[in-house]
């Protein structure tokens, strides 16, 4: 991928790649990183706090201050931290999920490779202000052992939610259609899609072209940059147990969690009152 492919990428906007346009990005991306690299005092103390008191994963620390517009470093860095402390007799180290000991994930064996990928990190600035209507976080919540799938949709301004059960799982064609058939009555309102990197958002995009939108991949492990849909999956596990299995769902409920997470949080729908 060229220097110039990924400028064009970056910086376009509705009407294709304009200086203007690919200026205020740029002038976004630098206040948006400004001072967030050098570890100071405060930042110490926050993490200290954080990771001893609140029992936060160094990820999930700087993801909230991600979230939030605080000035944090990496999580790398908060880690170099952690073994810097253990180092000197610390502590900080115990509060660690692994005691600082790095687990694989089991593999299910077959990997399968999402082509033509476009990462987080050539996604417009203006979409982590949440300053406009339009950027959307997707994504899958997953019966147990594989029983029933919901597809989830959620508008990072507003807060506007949607799901549906997916009658053939995680099949990626049949999840693609879905995903542009809810979308689609709100397809002027639909700029960007971003979701993990899960086999099933493979066909992204047909997803894309069909809305005129742009779909981009948050990084491995990351569910903090979708920390938005992540927090409402969380309002549905309300309603739904985890680790239930999903098929005994009718789609009536399914509609009826909707509205009832719509309703509960105030949240404004794009284009009507009504979901």
């Amino acid at each position: 991928m060229s220097t110039v492919y990924r400028e064009i990428v970056r910086n376009r906007g509705k009407r294709g790649y304009t200086a203007i346009y690919a200026q205020e990005e740029c002038d976004l991306c630098k206040e948006r990183y400004r001072g967030k690299r050098k570890l100071t005092p405060d930042m110490e103390r926050a993490i200290k706090k954080k990771l001893i008191t609140d029992q936060w994963s160094p990820q999930q620390i700087c993801g909230q201050a991600k979230l939030q517009g605080l000035s944090m470093v990496s999580h790398e860095r908060v880690y170099q931290l952690i073994r810097v402390d253990k180092a000197a007799g610390g502590d900080m180290w115990k509060h660690t999920r692994h005691k600082l000991k790095h687990q694989r994930r089991p593999s299910s064996g077959k990997q399968i490779s999402i082509k033509n990928k476009i990462s987080i990190e050539l996604r417009p600035a203006i979409v982590d202000k949440k300053e406009r209507c339009g950027d959307w976080e997707i994504d899958t919540i997953i019966g147990k052992e594989g029983k029933g799938a919901i597809l989830t949709l959620t508008e990072r301004k507003t807060g506007f939610f949607l799901m549906e059960k997916l009658v053939s799982g995680k099949q990626a064609v049949s999840l693609s259609k879905v995903a542009v058939r809810l979308l689609y009555p709100y397809k002027e309102n639909v700029h960007t899609i971003t979701s993990d990197n899960g086999a099933e958002f493979a066909e992204h995009e047909f997803i894309a072209k069909k809305l005129g939108a742009d779909f981009y991949f948050a990084h491995p492990y990351a569910s903090w940059e979708r920390g938005l849909n992540e927090y409402t999956n969380g309002l549905i596990r309300q309603y739904i147990s985890k680790g239930t299995n999903l098929d005994v769902y009718t789609d009536e409920f399914i509609k009826l969690v909707q509205n009832k997470i719509n309703r509960r949080r105030e949240r404004k729908t794009l284009l009507s009152d009504t979901v």
